[in-house]
Protein backbone atom coordinates (compact mmCIF):
# COMPACT_ATOMS: atom_id res chain seq x y z
CA UNK A 1 0.00 0.00 0.00
CA UNK A 2 2.17 2.98 -0.94
CA UNK A 3 -1.02 5.73 -1.85
CA UNK A 4 -1.19 7.74 1.17
CA UNK A 5 -4.93 7.25 1.03
CA UNK A 6 -4.73 3.64 1.14
CA UNK A 7 -2.22 3.38 4.23
CA UNK A 8 -4.30 6.03 6.14
CA UNK A 9 -7.88 4.24 6.02
CA UNK A 10 -5.92 0.83 6.94
CA UNK A 11 -4.19 2.42 9.58
CA UNK A 12 -7.20 3.86 11.00
CA UNK A 13 -8.96 0.20 10.88
CA UNK A 14 -9.55 -1.28 14.25
CA UNK A 15 -7.85 -4.72 13.44
CA UNK A 16 -6.86 -4.52 17.86
CA UNK A 17 -8.59 -7.86 18.33
CA UNK A 18 -6.69 -9.72 15.34
CA UNK A 19 -3.35 -8.31 15.86
CA UNK A 20 -3.75 -8.61 19.66
CA UNK A 21 -4.90 -12.44 19.18
CA UNK A 22 -1.85 -13.17 17.12
CA UNK A 23 0.79 -11.19 19.74
CA UNK A 24 -1.45 -13.96 22.39
CA UNK A 25 -0.64 -16.74 19.49
CA UNK A 26 2.76 -16.20 19.62
CA UNK A 27 3.11 -16.00 23.41
CA UNK A 28 1.28 -19.32 23.64
CA UNK A 29 3.99 -20.93 20.91
CA UNK A 30 7.25 -19.41 22.46
CA UNK A 31 6.72 -18.51 25.80
CA UNK A 32 7.50 -15.40 27.23
CA UNK A 33 10.76 -14.68 25.79
CA UNK A 34 11.75 -14.49 22.00
CA UNK A 35 15.28 -13.42 22.10
CA UNK A 36 17.16 -10.01 22.05
CA UNK A 37 16.66 -9.31 18.52
CA UNK A 38 12.91 -10.06 16.70
CA UNK A 39 12.25 -8.22 13.05
CA UNK A 40 8.22 -7.77 11.48
CA UNK A 41 8.30 -8.05 8.10
CA UNK A 42 5.48 -5.99 6.08
CA UNK A 43 4.99 -4.18 9.46
CA UNK A 44 3.28 -1.34 7.85
CA UNK A 45 1.33 1.55 10.85
CA UNK A 46 3.46 -0.80 13.58
CA UNK A 47 0.42 -2.41 14.50
CA UNK A 48 2.07 -6.13 15.23
CA UNK A 49 5.38 -4.15 15.71
CA UNK A 50 4.39 -2.15 19.31
CA UNK A 51 2.46 -5.00 20.76
CA UNK A 52 5.52 -7.37 19.96
CA UNK A 53 7.50 -4.42 22.01
CA UNK A 54 4.77 -4.42 24.50
CA UNK A 55 5.20 -7.95 25.15
CA UNK A 56 8.75 -8.39 24.97
CA UNK A 57 10.48 -5.59 26.54
CA UNK A 58 13.44 -6.81 26.74
CA UNK A 59 14.07 -7.13 23.14
CA UNK A 60 15.15 -4.97 20.20
CA UNK A 61 12.27 -5.12 17.89
CA UNK A 62 12.32 -3.90 14.39
CA UNK A 63 9.64 -2.91 11.86
CA UNK A 64 10.30 -3.46 8.04
CA UNK A 65 7.82 -2.70 5.63
CA UNK A 66 8.88 -1.12 1.63
CA UNK A 67 6.07 1.64 2.14
CA UNK A 68 7.04 4.69 3.34
CA UNK A 69 3.26 6.10 3.74
CA UNK A 70 3.35 3.20 5.96
CA UNK A 71 6.22 4.05 7.94
CA UNK A 72 5.33 7.34 8.42
CA UNK A 73 2.40 6.31 9.71
CA UNK A 74 4.17 3.89 12.40
CA UNK A 75 6.96 6.69 12.98
CA UNK A 76 4.18 9.44 13.70
CA UNK A 77 2.46 7.17 16.23
CA UNK A 78 6.13 6.31 18.09
CA UNK A 79 6.88 9.83 18.29
CA UNK A 80 3.13 10.61 19.92
CA UNK A 81 3.97 7.20 22.49
CA UNK A 82 6.65 9.80 23.21
CA UNK A 83 4.91 12.56 23.66
CA UNK A 84 2.01 11.34 25.99
CA UNK A 85 4.19 9.61 27.58
CA UNK A 86 8.30 11.20 27.84
CA UNK A 87 9.40 9.22 30.80
CA UNK A 88 9.02 6.19 27.99
CA UNK A 89 10.79 8.64 24.81
CA UNK A 90 14.40 6.95 25.01
CA UNK A 91 12.47 3.07 26.24
CA UNK A 92 10.45 3.71 23.03
CA UNK A 93 13.70 4.60 20.99
CA UNK A 94 15.78 1.69 21.83
CA UNK A 95 13.21 -0.71 22.20
CA UNK A 96 11.29 -0.29 18.69
CA UNK A 97 12.95 0.63 15.63
CA UNK A 98 11.72 0.81 11.74
CA UNK A 99 13.75 0.92 8.03
CA UNK A 100 12.20 0.88 4.71
CA UNK A 101 13.04 -2.13 2.28
CA UNK A 102 11.64 -3.96 -0.35
CA UNK A 103 11.74 -7.11 -0.43
CA UNK A 104 14.17 -8.97 -1.45
CA UNK A 105 16.67 -6.82 0.10
CA UNK A 106 20.60 -7.19 0.99
CA UNK A 107 20.49 -4.04 3.11
CA UNK A 108 18.55 -6.05 5.95
CA UNK A 109 21.37 -8.11 8.30
CA UNK A 110 20.64 -10.72 9.95
CA UNK A 111 20.87 -12.50 13.13
CA UNK A 112 17.09 -12.23 14.21
CA UNK A 113 16.12 -14.10 17.21
CA UNK A 114 12.72 -14.45 16.10
CA UNK A 115 10.84 -12.90 12.71
CA UNK A 116 7.11 -12.27 12.16
CA UNK A 117 4.76 -11.72 9.36
CA UNK A 118 1.62 -10.31 9.39
CA UNK A 119 -0.26 -10.77 5.93
CA UNK A 120 2.77 -9.95 4.03
CA UNK A 121 3.06 -12.95 1.90
CA UNK A 122 0.06 -12.66 -0.46
CA UNK A 123 1.52 -9.26 -1.49
CA UNK A 124 4.61 -10.80 -2.67
CA UNK A 125 4.67 -11.63 -6.80
CA UNK A 126 7.27 -14.51 -5.81
CA UNK A 127 6.21 -16.16 -2.76
CA UNK A 128 9.74 -17.52 -2.58
CA UNK A 129 11.00 -14.12 -1.65
CA UNK A 130 9.65 -14.18 1.83
CA UNK A 131 11.18 -17.48 2.37
CA UNK A 132 14.37 -16.41 1.13
CA UNK A 133 14.31 -13.19 3.22
CA UNK A 134 13.73 -15.75 6.22
CA UNK A 135 16.59 -17.66 5.71
CA UNK A 136 18.60 -14.31 5.22
CA UNK A 137 17.58 -12.60 8.29
CA UNK A 138 16.65 -15.71 10.91
CA UNK A 139 19.59 -17.13 13.28
CA UNK A 140 19.44 -20.46 13.80
CA UNK A 141 16.93 -21.62 15.98
CA UNK A 142 15.07 -18.82 15.93
CA UNK A 143 11.56 -18.52 16.49
CA UNK A 144 9.41 -18.00 13.03
CA UNK A 145 5.50 -16.91 12.65
CA UNK A 146 3.80 -16.10 9.70
CA UNK A 147 0.64 -15.18 9.60
CA UNK A 148 -1.90 -14.45 6.25
CA UNK A 149 -4.79 -14.66 4.90
CA UNK A 150 -6.19 -18.12 3.14
CA UNK A 151 -7.63 -18.21 -0.34
CA UNK A 152 -11.28 -18.76 -0.20
CA UNK A 153 -12.78 -22.24 -2.06
CA UNK A 154 -15.10 -20.32 -4.23
CA UNK A 155 -16.48 -16.72 -5.41
CA UNK A 156 -19.45 -17.37 -3.29
CA UNK A 157 -16.96 -18.17 0.36
CA UNK A 158 -15.27 -15.23 -0.79
CA UNK A 159 -18.25 -13.23 -0.76
CA UNK A 160 -19.19 -14.32 2.47
CA UNK A 161 -15.69 -13.70 4.06
CA UNK A 162 -15.60 -9.89 2.70
CA UNK A 163 -19.75 -9.08 3.99
CA UNK A 164 -18.35 -11.16 7.29
CA UNK A 165 -15.71 -8.89 8.10
CA UNK A 166 -15.00 -5.99 5.86
CA UNK A 167 -18.94 -4.90 5.40
CA UNK A 168 -18.38 -1.54 7.15
CA UNK A 169 -15.00 -0.77 6.10
CA UNK A 170 -14.14 1.79 3.60
CA UNK A 171 -14.72 1.15 -0.03
CA UNK A 172 -10.80 1.37 -0.38
CA UNK A 173 -10.20 -1.36 2.22
CA UNK A 174 -13.34 -3.37 0.96
CA UNK A 175 -11.84 -3.18 -2.34
CA UNK A 176 -7.99 -4.63 -1.01
CA UNK A 177 -9.77 -6.87 0.90
CA UNK A 178 -11.44 -8.64 -2.08
CA UNK A 179 -8.11 -8.25 -4.15
CA UNK A 180 -6.25 -10.30 -1.03
CA UNK A 181 -8.08 -13.09 -0.73
CA UNK A 182 -8.02 -13.80 -4.49
CA UNK A 183 -4.02 -13.58 -4.08
CA UNK A 184 -3.65 -15.34 -0.56
CA UNK A 185 -2.29 -19.07 -1.13
CA UNK A 186 -3.70 -22.28 0.42
CA UNK A 187 -2.51 -24.10 3.44
CA UNK A 188 -0.87 -26.86 0.96
CA UNK A 189 0.39 -24.13 -1.29
CA UNK A 190 2.12 -22.85 1.67
CA UNK A 191 3.66 -26.01 2.55
CA UNK A 192 4.54 -26.42 -1.48
CA UNK A 193 6.16 -23.17 -0.81
CA UNK A 194 8.34 -24.39 2.22
CA UNK A 195 9.84 -27.32 0.79
CA UNK A 196 10.87 -25.97 -2.12
CA UNK A 197 13.20 -23.71 0.21
CA UNK A 198 13.72 -26.29 2.33
CA UNK A 199 11.61 -25.30 4.89
CA UNK A 200 9.99 -28.24 5.88
CA UNK A 201 10.16 -27.95 9.83
CA UNK A 202 7.97 -24.97 9.45
CA UNK A 203 3.77 -26.42 10.10
CA UNK A 204 1.07 -24.83 8.16
CA UNK A 205 -2.35 -24.64 9.63
CA UNK A 206 -5.65 -23.19 9.15
CA UNK A 207 -6.72 -20.54 11.63
CA UNK A 208 -10.53 -19.34 11.93
CA UNK A 209 -12.32 -18.84 8.87
CA UNK A 210 -10.10 -16.83 6.63
CA UNK A 211 -6.36 -17.14 7.76
CA UNK A 212 -3.20 -19.29 7.91
CA UNK A 213 -0.10 -19.36 10.43
CA UNK A 214 3.16 -20.71 9.79
CA UNK A 215 5.21 -21.65 13.21
CA UNK A 216 8.54 -23.34 13.79
CA UNK A 217 11.81 -22.83 14.43
CA UNK A 218 14.64 -22.24 11.61
CA UNK A 219 17.00 -24.64 11.11
CA UNK A 220 19.18 -24.05 8.42
CA UNK A 221 20.45 -26.73 6.04
CA UNK A 222 23.13 -27.82 4.85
Amino acid sequence: MDGAEQAQAYAEADFSASDEAMVERIAVCFGSQLGERIIDLGCGPGNITFRLASRYPSSQVVGVDGSGAMLAIAIARQDQQKQQQPQLGSLLSGVVSFEQALLPSLQLKGGYDAVVSNSLLHHLHDPQVLWSTLRQLAAPGAAVYIKDLRRPADQAALDRLVATHAAGAPPVLQHDYRHSLRAAFTVQEVEDQLRQAGLEQLLVGAVEDRYLEVIGRFSPSE
